[in-house]
């Protein structure tokens, strides 16, 4: 496959794991074309980490990258002239944009957010709206997609984004095995809720990740909130306010994404009909297997297969 080259532009002040997220999640593998390169504006940029990060290449490769990806920085306001020049150049010729956490300011300085809506960290979201009033801010997602300009909510939310990136460029089954090897989650919509009051159980609580692996395996079956609920041993409602803390998303949405994300793996990997791919995710019929499929992913299963399959 052709390669697509990946620029990840590294500012004054990174924080690391913005850097690193994209920096492993495009890594060359054997299964994606990935060409992925740090660059800097200077030699040497300082992160939020106390260790400095020294690129071979400087702002030229941000001029001929298919994706340019900016991490966040802290603050986030250190944006010098020609690097911006860089992405707006980068931008007017077709590049894909994307940034990760504040990153999201970069982009918006260059002009490259202006009538389209973005995200960035929940805690800078507010300076955000107000130094760039032409950018229509998402303050509850963990990223955003507009096609060729992406952006993501605070650090971790990066990856969700880049494994999105993969998906949409390569599959379900790519991003999985990925997603797999990080030992992350495969796949959480970009329409969760970046910030949530109880990200972690706290002492005493048990977390409700053994009933979603119970759920997971059991994707063809009917699952109901009631069963989630006596699987975990608790009462409906606590349910519905235990499983939306842990996962920013309701216990049905969940069940919904998760058995979208089987569909496409289905699609991809074997050459089963319509509708036993619909029976075999749990969305019962061809029929609704392709109102899901145009809702979410603006396609049909049929072009999905087209494109991703093997």
């Amino acid at each position: 496959m052709a390669a697509h080259r990946i620029v990840i532009l590294a500012l004054e002040g990174v924080m690391p794991l913005d850097l690193a997220i994209p920096a492993q999640i495009f890594s060359a593998r054997p299964e994606t074309p990935y060409e992925t390169t740090v660059c800097t504006v200077g030699a040497t940029v300082h992160t939020t980490g106390g260790f400095a990060v020294l690129a071979d290449v400087g702002l030229e490769q941000v001029r001929t990258a298919d994706t340019v990806i900016v991490p966040g920085a802290d603050p986030p306001c250190r944006r010098p002239a020609a690097m911006i020049a860089a992405l707006a150049e980068a931008h007017e010729r077709g590049a894909r944009m994307v940034s990760i956490c504040t990153g999201a300011f970069a982009l918006a300085e260059a002009g490259v957010l202006d009538g389209l809506r973005a995200t960035t960290h929940w805690q800078y979201i507010e300076d955000f709206a107000r130094d760039y009033p032409s950018v229509s801010v998402e303050r509850d997602v963990l990223y955003v997609d507009e096609g060729e300009v992406l952006t993501s909510a605070g650090v971790c939310c990066g990856i969700d984004l880049c494994l999105h990136i993969v998906r949409r460029d390569l599959g379900a089954t790519v991003a999985n095995r990925i997603a797999r090897g990080l030992v992350a989650a495969p796949h959480r919509e970009g329409g969760q809720a970046q910030y949530v009051p109880a990200p972690v159980s706290v002492a005493g609580d048990a977390s409700l990740s053994d009933t979603r692996e119970w759920a997971l395996h059991r994707l063809g079956e009917q699952v109901t909130l009631r069963e989630l609920a006596r699987h975990a041993g608790v009462s409906q409602r606590t349910l519905m306010r235990r499983f939306t803390e842990e996962t920013g998303t309701t216990p049905l949405q969940w069940l919904l994404d998760a058995r979208l994300g089987r569909a496409r793996e289905l699609l991809e990997t074997t050459d089963h009909s319509m509708d036993r791919v619909a029976r075999d995710c749990g969305l019962g019929t061809a029929a609704n297997l392709r109102l899901h499929f145009r809702r979410v992913l603006d396609t049909t299963p049929t072009a999905y297969r087209r494109t991703f399959g093997g």
